[in-house]
Formats: structure tokens, sequence, C-alpha cells
């Protein structure tokens, strides 16, 4: 599968741009806030119908404009063609279309086109708390899982009642031990499901890391990913029979796989405070790349992969370690953006991969190389 051509109108800084790429990597370059990134989001769009950086889609439509359009015309196993529109009016509702046939849900469209991006946001996955890092875990599991998807959103209506039950005992000082287990039993049936889960994909998810890693870093760094929960060697019924005095102190639920954690670490050590920005950049890309193999096992071909500003923070040898490994044959379309032209030419001469050279300049397209 790839992307043949796009088409876009009044989307963040265009008026208008229409450019063909080649099957294999595709390069943006031009300085800081000239659109690169832009394009990367319009790609993204079309296969989660939502941008990567800015839920509020109305926002994304260019200023003064009425609305927005994106068309990508796709391949898949070699002849098929596919027509993918995303159209967002001002005040409407966002129209998505495949083959000129409007979706009824924008759900039945995830999946069909995937996708990995990788930005210099995904650095929140190693400061920022363990939600994000739940959230991460959770988005990849339940993009090809449904009953995964729908245990989560149990789980997560079951625990809102809880909490609001506990709230209440705590304001009107009393307590209804048999309406608090009638969300104990689903948050431990929901729970453990989700739990198992979740250990199935990290450590099927964990190898594959590393080996990524280790190309990047050429072997010369000791990683590692542990999922940590409270669900480790104990029950989910025991462990919320345990946590009642303090949930009931707390007013809300302690104890669960809403706790769940990544631990990320480096020569035995936490990544956030040990780990240089090169590493930890390496470490995100890694984890990213991970998430291209586990798409392109489930799906049975290869995603797109979008590579937005990954070289900064990294030396040369990392970069090229990069552009080396994606422009192998397990990986198929890429769209890199650097600000550094003559980097990205140099390289893509180097290594001698079928490119295409794009520079952006202030919302304007102008093609240079391949």
């Amino acid at each position: 599968m790839f992307l043949q051509k796009v088409y876009i109108t009044d989307f963040k800084n265009y008026s208008e741009a229409e450019l063909e790429f080649c099957d294999k990597i595709n390069c943006f370059v031009g300085r800081n806030g000239a659109g690169k990134t832009n394009l990367l989001d319009a790609i993204h769009y079309l296969s989660f119908c939502k941008s990567y950086f800015n839920p509020i889609d109305q926002q994304n439509i260019r200023h003064n404009a009425l609305l927005f359009t994106l068309h990508g015309t796709y391949f898949k196993n070699g002849n098929q063609q596919d027509l993918v529109s995303c159209i967002q009016e001002r005040d409407q509702k966002k129209v998505f279309r495949m083959n000129k046939k409007t979706y009824g849900r924008l759900a039945d469209h995830i999946g069909l086109f995937p996708l990995v991006m990788v930005s210099p946001y995904d650095r929140d996955l190693i400061n920022d708390g363990s939600e994000i890092r739940r959230k991460y875990t959770d988005s990849v599991i339940s993009q090809f899982d449904r009953v995964y998807l729908d245990d989560l959103i149990q789980y997560n209506k079951a625990l809102l009642q809880r909490n609001t039950l506990l709230k209440t005992f705590a304001e009107q000082r009393y307590f209804d031990g048999k309406s608090l287990e009638i969300w104990d039993e689903q948050l431990i049936n929901l729970g453990r499901r989700i739990y198992i889960r979740r250990k199935e994909f990290i450590d099927h998810f964990i190898p594959i890391f590393r080996h990524y890693f280790e190309f990047i870093s050429r072997g010369n760094e000791k990683v590692d990913i542990g999922y940590d929960s409270q669900l480790h060697g104990r029950d989910s019924r025991e462990l919320l029979r345990a946590s009642r005095d303090k949930d009931l102190a707390a007013r809300f639920t302690t104890a669960g796989v809403h706790k769940d954690d990544l631990n990320f670490t480096i020569g035995d050590h936490p990544l956030k405070k040990f780990g240089s920005q090169g590493q930890q950049k390496s470490f995100v890309v890694a984890i990213k790349l991970a998430q291209f193999d586990y798409t392109r096992d489930i799906k049975g071909f290869k995603p797109i992969l979008l590579l937005d500003d990954i070289f900064d923070k990294l030396d040369e040898t990392r970069v090229e370690q990069i552009v080396r490994l994606v422009s192998e044959n397990s990986f198929g379309q890429v769209f890199i953006t650097d600000t550094q032209q003559d980097r990205i030419m140099n390289i893509m001469d180097h290594l001698r991969i079928e490119h295409r050279i794009f520079r952006v300049d202030n919302g304007t397209i102008s093609r240079l190389a391949g």
C-alpha cells in the first residue's frame, strides 16, 4: 500500500497544494514554520480521520476560508486504487468518503490505511505522567482489537460510577456495601481481561523494541520497558477488597488497571532522569518502529511511516542508521521532514534509495529531486 498523491485546499497554511509521491521515501525540507509538519498531518487525517496535533477540526481550516478539503489516492496490491476524501466546513459535521461514498461512522475507516507517526511530541511518553503511556498502549491495542476497546470503554464507565458512589458516601456520611459491589464486579472482570491483553501485548512488543533500539544505537546501550501493574501476582477481587478503606478515605478508586504504567530504563536506570536527549529520542523512535512492526504483522501489509523532525538532537550516525533502516524492504512508504536540506540530499545520494525531495516555503512546495 502507498499514497500516490494528495490534493489539499485551505488546510492550515496551505491555500492549495497537489503532490505526487514515490512509493519509497519522500522528504519535505525547509525552515521551521514553513508547513512541513502540516503536510504530514494532512496524510495522518486521511488515515485516522483526525489531526495528530489539534483535535478541534475547525481550527485546521485556513484563516478566513470556509472549509478545508483533503483528497488522497492510494494504491493497494499493485493495482487497486482508492480515493479517500475529508471535507470540513465551518460549523458543520466533518464528512469522510471512500471512493465517493460517505461513511456513516468514522470508526469504519480506521485501520484501512494504517499509518505510524513519529513526532517531537512523542517525547511526552517519557516526560509526562502514567496516563499518556496507558493511552498510548491502549490506542495501539484497540486499533485492531475491538473486544479490548469495548472492555476499556465499559471499565471506564464502571470506574466513573464507582468513584461517584465513593464521593457520595463521603458527602452524605453513609455506606452501602451492596451498591459498591455492583461496580466492583464489573471492574474485577473487565480489569482482569484488560490486564491479560496488555501483558500479552507488552511481552510481544518488548523484543521488537529492543531490536530497533540496538540497531539505531549500534548496540552501545542497554534499554528496557517494564509493565508496572498492581495486578502482577494479585487477584483483582483481592486488590479491590484490600483497598476499600483507602478508597473510602480518598473518595476515588485507588487500585486497578487504571493505575498501570510503563517503566522506561536505560542501563537499569530511569530513562527520564539518566537518558540524554539523543538517547531519549532514539528510545521513542524505537517504540514507534516496533509499533510499525506490530501493525504490519496484524494487517498483513506495510503501513505508511511519517517521521517528523526526528533528526533533531541526534548525531549523524544515528540519523543515517534510521534512514538506512526505513529504506529496507521491511518498510514501505516513508515521509520525512527535516530543516537541513543538504543533510537529506547527502544521505539519499549516499544510500542510493528511491526518493523524492520537496522544498516547502510558507505554504508553497517545489520538487527538488527524485
